[in-house]
């Protein structure tokens, strides 16, 4: 845990010394500061590339949502393939969703829907390992360490594991993910986890008995940063000291603090939106404090997105907070000119089964998956590919997890013939053989 005061005696004529306001304790029990965390974070991190000031907000709907119910109804189809919850017509001519995304369809033309988007693992942790690292590894439903690097941490590599300008992790996980971590790049390059130990680590150390003492521990952090000011302290400190300093008491440690928001914009954001939109504020606050990528989770039914039997009243319960907070999430992105700067990215492990199940249900199905995005200055208001009559499979070409990550380097700038060593020295493509980004939308 963070002491941000310490305990040294010695100090220089202003009263304040170095190890006063550096001090961090132990991270996650191995005795690094944050510091030092910082620099073994940055020491491989010029590349000597450059890339856009651009982000990605990841919103994972786990356990595989219907791509039917969600975003190819299927109305002209028999009954039992169509969508349960019906169809409405979008902001863009011709192009329908799923009946429970009414908002969602009225910015729709900020939106792309992908309805090829295929890769064939039917497995929870398959599927999952597929999409969020653009290889196959069937292994992962039986348990097995993920094979490769996550899209997440190849942009923590290439832009270095926290932004130098503030200090915030370029890498932040709002909930875990399986297949979301770094592999053979290394754990400098793993998710900022703001639910462990990580974020911890950025809250203040105080004894208990001040801890209810909210104004004084305000006043406490003004004092400090009046004095850093003042005696210009931070002149003599290296570059990660400075950084940590910034991480404690700047920007950085303020972009997770939703409360510091308008109170209106944040009642927009969370307001019948189950907790996604909280996370969404969150997301788009740290998108720009300068984080590059963001991952979220989210559910709100008995069986997440896995649904199994009784789809209905779980459809019914989840996807109209959904359809809110993205819809706020997209009009705040518009009026805080971010539009063109943060990809939403919205998918699952996998579809599912076409036809309705004896349960009123939908089964896995990795033949044909859910993806739809927004923003990062693609190609926005339409439909790309085409499944078939009973949304069973492309009809069109296959739009693959490598291809999504393709499309995700070209909005972070980082180039698609990137390579770097693999844990066997070998130089690796970061992206699987064939990737290309999504021409309908570059």
């Amino acid at each position: 845990m963070l002491n941000l005061w310490g305990n040294n005696t010695r100090k220089d004529c202003s009263g304040l010394n170095r190890r006063d306001f550096l001090t961090v304790g132990a991270l996650a029990m191995t005795g690094l500061t944050l510091p030092g965390l910082l620099k073994l974070r940055q020491a491989a991190a010029n590349t000597g590339q450059s890339t856009r000031d651009t982000s990605v907000v990841w919103l994972w709907l786990g356990g595989g949502p219907t791509h039917v119910e969600t975003f190819d109804p299927k109305m002209t189809a028999p009954a039992e393939f169509r969508s349960m919850v019906g169809h409405v017509q979008t902001s863009v001519p011709g192009l329908h969703i799923g009946g429970l995304y009414p908002q969602m369809g009225r910015s729709a033309h900020k939106m792309a829907f992908i309805r090829s988007f295929a890769h064939g693992n039917s497995g929870h942790g398959g599927g999952t390992h597929y999409v969020m690292t653009g290889v196959d590894h069937p292994p992962a439903d039986a348990g097995q360490a993920q094979i490769r690097p996550s899209i997440g941490s190849i942009a923590s590599r290439v832009r270095g594991a926290n932004s130098p300008a503030t200090g915030l992790p370029t890498y932040v996980r709002l909930s875990g993910l399986y297949g979301d971590g770094p592999h053979w790049l290394g754990s400098a390059y793993a998710p900022f986890d703001t639910s462990g130990e990580a974020r911890n680590n950025i809250n203040i150390n105080l004894p208990l008995e001040r801890m209810h003492d909210r104004r004084a521990l305000l006043q406490r952090f003004d004092n400090v940063n009046r004095d850093i000011d003042r005696t210009g302290v931070m002149a003599g400190l290296d570059a990660f000291d400075r950084q940590a300093v910034s991480l404690l008491t700047g920007r950085a440690r303020e972009a997770f603090d939703i409360e510091r928001e308008d109170p209106r914009t944040r009642d927009r954001y969370t307001i019948g939106t189950a907790g996604l939109g909280a996370n969404l504020l969150l997301a788009r606050r740290l998108c720009q404090a300068g984080a590059g990528f963001v991952t979220l989770n989210y559910s709100n039914s008995s069986q997440g997105w896995d649904m199994h039997n009784d789809m209905l009243p779980q459809l019914r319960q989840a996807c109209p907070p959904m359809d809110r907070a993205i819809s706020v999430f997209l009009e705040d992105l518009e009026q805080c000119g971010m539009a063109d700067k943060v990809l939403l990215v919205i998918t699952g492990e996998f579809g599912r089964t076409p036809r309705i199940n004896g349960s009123a249900g939908r089964d896995h199905w990795g033949p044909l998956c859910t993806l739809a995005l927004a923003g990062g200055g693609l190609r926005m208001g339409q439909a790309v590919g085409e499944s078939s009559e009973r949304a069973e499979l492309p009809r069109t070409a296959p739009i693959y997890p490598k291809d999504l990550m393709a499309t995700i380097f070209h909005v972070l700038g980082i180039p698609q013939q990137l390579q770097y060593n693999d844990q066997t020295g070998r130089p690796t493509y970061l992206l699987p053989e064939g990737a290309r980004p999504i021409a309908e939308l570059v």
